[in-house]
């Protein structure tokens, strides 16, 4: 077949190339993920216990149910790199390690889904994964079948090996070969990252149509310095990135690291309270037999979780930054004519060995209804009960840490019908057009 008969073959078939449409992750997607605490360890020789492994994953799942986090909403257990064997069977087929999963991908599925939980697994838009193993590349169909005839209900596909200017037919086609064989698959992509890196400026457009998630950034690492740096991209590229999140497609900053090695326990607070501000996929990647209490307790917050999982679905901002203090702050339910509540979290980047006070007013914030709010403190469980808008809140917020506060609308007068038309039809209506340039001279 000439070239030009192959160029007009792929245009028809792109043509016909449809919207992911698949009606999933209408909340950021919550559940456990093996990469960033178990990396690509195959050695289960010497290390059975903490190898990729199909026993690591049943024991994972068995811990999510058992300890309380599938009741608060951690329902994926999705494998990541290093799950395959080196190479295709004879016929082309993925073939998952046979000494480490010696029961297959679809009897570790069943497993997972006996215990009311979901599976995820990973593979690459490229001619392997990140660590070396087959890609889909030239076999698009294939495995897309193929995870639908394991049950799976997530996707993650990555993006070493391949060219990004690829990405933007290639993801969607994908996409679009997940969607055609039935089978309901959050769809998590790495196209967005790859282009930036390689200087290309992402269509949103076309990803948000065709993506649940998408990663922008650098990998998540074990270091607060990791963290703080992915805090900073979010808040520096907001008003790129912001818009582009809601029910259905969401930015994913990554997992979260708490519980592992090298986050104190002010860092790890300072995580979760961001990623729910961020609305961002709350996937654990830790050792769940062998996490601290109070990290598991931070990991179990349900207020904090419900902010994650608010069904408004609008990604939070940095609304404030000045000499090591920052103020980021997200539009929830309940909504009340056009007053929203809002997530607020005070974050704390000065390192130099003292708590600092914030003082402000909820009208500084920008929260001017005048029936006031309902105010309380998420980590600590103190409620300050109904706040007016010239109420000046003073909290005390540690180095590395993080104070996040819900500020709950209160009707003065009869709820209109504003959330239900937000969640309907996205109301033009700014939520963040009350946030004003402020003096400094609060902090």
């Amino acid at each position: 077949m000439n070239r030009d008969v192959v160029c007009a073959v792929l245009c028809l078939v792109l043509t016909f190339v449809e919207a992911l449409e698949n009606g999933l992750a209408r909340t950021p997607p919550m559940g456990w993920l093996s990469w960033e605490r178990f990396r690509c360890n195959t050695d289960c020789k010497n290390d059975p216990d903490n190898c990729i492994s199909e026993n690591l994953f049943r024991t994972m799942a068995d811990l999510v149910v058992s300890e309380g986090y599938a009741a608060l909403g951690y329902e994926f257990i999705n494998i990541d790199d290093c799950w395959l064997e080196k190479e295709r069977s004879l016929t082309g087929q993925l073939v998952p390690d046979r000494t480490r999963f010696p029961s297959g991908l679809h009897d570790l599925s069943e497993y997972i889904h006996s215990k009311g939980l979901k599976f995820g697994i990973y593979e690459d838009y490229g001619n392997y994964t990140c660590a070396g193993y087959p890609g889909i590349l030239g076999y698009l169909e294939t495995d897309a079948q193929a995870f639908a005839d394991w049950n799976v209900d997530y996707v993650k596909i990555d993006g070493c090996y391949s060219h990004p200017r690829d990405m933007d037919r290639g993801y969607p086609e994908f996409g679009y070969y997940l969607n055609r064989t039935g089978r309901p698959m959050i769809y998590s992509c790495s196209w967005p990252v790859y282009q930036i890196y390689s200087g290309m400026s992402p269509n949103f457009t076309s990803i948000i149509e065709h993506c649940n998630l998408w990663r922008n950034f650098d990998d998540i690492q074990d270091s607060w310095a990791s963290v703080e740096s992915i805090i900073d991209y979010y808040g520096n590229n907001q008003d790129i990135i912001v818009p582009n999140a809601g029910p259905g497609h969401w930015n994913d900053p990554d997992m979260l690291i708490i519980g592992n090695f090298g986050l104190s326990y002010e860092q790890s607070k300072t995580q979760m309270a961001i990623w729910a501000i961020l609305a961002a996929p709350l996937l654990m990647s830790v050792d769940l037999r062998t996490i601290r209490p109070e990290y598991k307790a931070i990991l179990q917050n349900k207020k904090i979780i419900a902010v994650d999982q608010d069904p408004l679905g609008i990604q939070g901002r940095r609304i404030y930054k000045h000499n090591g203090i920052e103020i980021w702050a997200r539009p929830t339910t309940p909504v009340y004519q056009n007053y929203f509540s809002y997530a607020v979290a005070f974050l704390n980047r000065r390192t130099d060995g003292t708590p600092s006070d914030v003082a402000v007013t909820l009208r500084e914030l920008g929260l001017s209804n005048p029936g006031g709010y309902t105010v309380e403190d998420l980590y600590e469980d103190v409620n300050y009960g109904t706040l007016v808008p010239n109420t000046k809140i003073k909290v005390k917020v540690n180095p590395s840490g993080v104070v996040i506060l819900r500020a709950d609308v209160q009707p003065s007068f009869e709820p209109s019908t504003a959330r239900q038309s937000f969640l309907q039809q996205r109301t033009p209506y700014d939520p963040y057009s009350i946030f004003q340039p402020r003096p400094n001279s609060f902090i």
